[in-house]
């Protein structure tokens, strides 16, 4: 931690002081050799605990689906299998303890074979994924037979302010471990960065390059704000906008590596909405447009439970402000599962406050899920009934009913069936749970009808047995 001494041009002294005291006042540089000294300090110290990480990616290479039908078996008969790709991967890490936990970009070390990660005195320790998620683009590594590593201090990211002076720290290019300072251009840009949009990313405009994903953005303290992740350019290279996933987000991954967690897991809303704009705030009579309305609520939901309904407009989780979906399911990440949120709600004019359970998506009604044997058209399609984990699982509609496709087959994918296709009806007898897909395929005959409903559109398959 440091006691930094700004300018307006952004010059400081930097002196190392317990954990335990406050940030320093800011005040003007008071001779030659405060301004002279620059970030260095800061540097020499954040600068050990960013590593360079090298990953190696082993692909298969695309191969045709027919190569695995009997039926097409004579035909590839005598050809090679295909030979495995390797990719390298080059990128950044943050270490967070002394025994060597670090924090990556999934795009990094996700689905690496390998990895290797150097520090900056050139020692090498092999690594492990710990908990990775390509939603979040996230990972936590464990480097083997690490010990008395240098590390960073986790921010709040919620104190994070526009303005504040800001390093990124990491490996671009694959030059070696390269400084850029700048300040934070901006803070909840929603799903404008990397994986699925979920949360939101802190904005940069210190340079940020490819090789930097995963490394450090520090506040002038020397503790971590961000994780590096994307940048917004043309020409590949960087153009001042650069996206940093909070360190408050980093915080929970962490917590719930430390549990054990094989995946990363997000407490569920069960709910669709929108951000209030100008002419909704107006119906709704508001006075400014913030927060978001609540378009659909499931049973389950535990928004339901404490209260809430369709209509209502969600102003803040734990005191912090939520202005579109990708925030809530953010706000709701970082509270952590089991534990709970006050939410406040706007119905008619009035505030409220409402306590919201922090939970998983319920396994209710049971799934049942059957899979198909050989003796049916339609051998190791599986299929299973719609509940709130298949409604997460394939982003089905809050209102889906009936029974989804888990897993096609190989003769299922053959004829045009798909995860997450739900299925109305086959040769018009409708289906209502697992058991009568199997019951319906016992009795067709030459020719098959299977209706579905695949993304919200009505989809018709029809073939010869």
């Amino acid at each position: 931690m440091f006691r930094a001494i700004l300018t307006a041009a952004g010059l400081f002294l930097a002196t190392q002081i317990p954990t335990t005291q406050a940030h320093a006042e800011t005040r003007v540089p008071q001779n030659q050799a405060e301004i002279s000294l620059g970030f260095a300090p800061l540097v020499k110290e954040a600068a050990p605990a960013v590593v360079n990480i090298y990953a190696k990616i082993v692909h298969e290479q695309r191969r045709t689906p027919f190569m695995n039908d009997p039926f097409f078996d004579d035909f590839f008969r005598g050809l090679s299998k295909p030979q495995p790709r390797v990719q390298n991967s080059l990128g950044s890490g943050v270490i967070l303890s002394a025994d060597g936990i670090v924090v990556s970009n999934y795009h990094v070390v996700g689905m690496a074979t390998d990895i290797r990660v150097v520090t900056t005195d050139r020692r090498e320790y092999a690594a492990q994924v710990v908990l990775a998620d390509q939603a979040s683009d996230l990972a936590i590594l464990q480097l083997e037979e690490a010990e008395d590593l240098p590390y960073l201090e986790l921010r709040d990211s919620d104190g994070v302010e526009v303005g504040e002076l800001a390093l990124a720290i990491g490996n671009p290019f694959g030059v070696g471990q390269t400084v850029s300072s700048g300040i934070v251009s901006g803070l909840a840009r929603s799903g404008a960065a990397t994986g699925e949009g979920i949360g939101y990313f802190i904005q940069t405009d210190a340079p940020i390059n490819p090789g930097n994903s995963g490394g450090a953005l520090i506040d002038v303290n020397g503790d971590l704000i961000g994780i590096n992740t994307r940048i917004v350019t043309r020409s590949g290279g960087s153009n001042g906008i650069g996206f940093a996933i909070p360190a408050n987000l980093v915080r929970a991954f962490m917590r719930q590596a430390d549990q054990g967690a094989e995946e990363f897991q997000r407490p569920w809303a069960g709910m669709m909405g929108q951000p209030v704009d100008a002419d909704l705030a107006a119906s709704l009579g508001m006075d400014l447009p913030e927060g978001m309305v609540i378009s659909e609520l499931h049973p389950s939901s535990p928004f339901t439970k404490a209260g809430f309904e369709v209509g209502d407009v969600i102003l803040d989780v734990a005191g912090q402000a939520v202005n579109s979906p990708s925030e809530m399911v953010f706000r709701m990440s970082v509270t952590g599962l089991g534990d709970t949120a006050e939410v406040t709600r706007l119905r008619a004019g009035e505030r409220e406050v409402l306590t919201v359970e922090m939970m998983l998506a319920p396994d209710e009604p049971p799934a049942n899920p059957l899979s198909l044997d050989k003796n049916t058209p339609l051998p190791g399609l599986t299929v299973a009934r719609i509940n709130p984990q298949s409604i997460l699982r394939f982003q089905l509609p809050l209102s889906s009913d009936g029974v989804v496709i888990t897993d096609p087959g190989a003769y299922g994918g053959r004829v045009g069936l798909r995860a997450g296709d739900i299925i109305l009806g086959i040769n018009n007898e409708v289906i209502a749970s697992p058991s009568d897909v199997s019951d319906v395929l016992a009795t067709v005959g030459r020719w098959m009808k299977v209706d579905l409903n695949r993304q919200g559109q009505r989809v018709s398959l029809r073939y010869r047995l």
